[in-house]
């Protein structure tokens, strides 16, 4: 019998919060713009250590990104770790991160894109629930959706808004299940591991962005093959965006390439759902048991 899902607490004004840097470098101005928002939500924020080193392209060693998060992760006093940015770098240090206190003091860990690496690992291995949302790269993005920020807020202190969609729909009905998967690169780079994403009875959510269409075709191909899009309770496609064709074009949008691979399965697709590199990134609860209504073109998204 599977372990009951662990949900953090929900933030209360006051509480303490960090912002690490896993992955990518960053510049300090985003990170002093990101303080300025949570401490508006009444957070006492704490900035990591490493969080402006630079090393190649990641934000320091992987060493000194493994501190900082190593350092947060067992400090009970902090109720939310939050990425500072994607890009690349969480896979090369996770397998060394402590988690063995995360029963005693769970904690809420948000991020998206490259850190689908720890949503997956944290509801795989420690069957604890995390926020996919917008990180302090682009909190004072102007191109950003008011909702972008408003659903992370709400997320974290248990104000959280279903999220409602308009779309093209595949086989659409209502569906319930776990929320699970992330970025799809990152979602395939964990196969193998202790993270391998468990797929089947779960609401699967894809989103990418910057790759050639080939590359999404061979992705999801995969994903195939290994048995991974059998079962699912539904198919969620988020944003699919800076998405290249190659010297010999694929000739397919996104959305089209999708809807071949699945097309032979019985479960609901749904394409155009808010969240991932996108304007209206609309932060949700991965790991969770979730609910999807239709009507018409419309879908929502809601937990119980």
């Amino acid at each position: 019998m599977p372990l009951k899902k662990i949900q953090p607490p929900f933030l209360m004004q006051g509480d303490e919060v960090a912002i690490i840097s896993p992955s990518f470098a960053i510049d300090e101005i985003k990170i002093s713009d990101a303080v300025k928002v949570l401490e508006g939500w009444g957070l006492k924020v704490h900035v990591g250590r490493n969080v402006f080193k630079r090393s190649g392209p990641f934000a320091g060693t992987d060493e000194e990104k493994l501190s900082d998060f190593q350092e947060f992760t067992d400090n009970r006093k902090i109720r939310a770790v939050i990425c500072s940015r994607g890009g690349y770098g969480m896979l090369r240090f996770i397998d060394r991160i402590d988690f063995s206190g995360i029963r005693r003091n769970p904690k809420w860990y948000v991020g998206f894109s490259d850190i689908t690496v720890l949503h997956l690992w944290l509801s795989e291995k420690f069957n604890t629930v995390s926020i996919h949302g917008e990180m302090p790269l682009n909190y004072a993005n102007p191109e950003k959706s008011e909702g972008t920020l408003e659903s992370l807020r709400g997320a974290l202190f248990g104000e959280w808004e279903p999220v409602e969609w308009e779309g093209r729909f595949l086989r659409p009905g209502p569906v319930s299940g776990e929320v699970t998967g992330g970025n799809l690169s990152l979602i395939c780079s964990l196969s193998g591991t202790p993270a391998d994403i468990k797929t089947k009875g779960k609401i699967l959510f894809i989103e990418e962005v910057g790759e050639y269409l080939y590359h999404l075709d061979r992705m999801l191909t995969s994903l195939k093959m290994a048995g991974k899009l059998d079962g699912l309770a539904a198919l969620v496609a988020g944003g699919f965006s800076k998405m290249e064709e190659t010297i010999n074009p694929w000739g397919k949008t996104p959305e089209e390439i999708i809807y071949d691979i699945v097309s032979g399965f019985d479960y609901p697709v749904f394409f155009n759902f808010p969240a991932g590199h996108v304007a209206d990134n609309h932060a949700f609860y991965m790991g969770r048991k979730a609910e999807i209504k239709v009507k018409g073109n419309n879908a929502r998204l809601s937990y119980s």
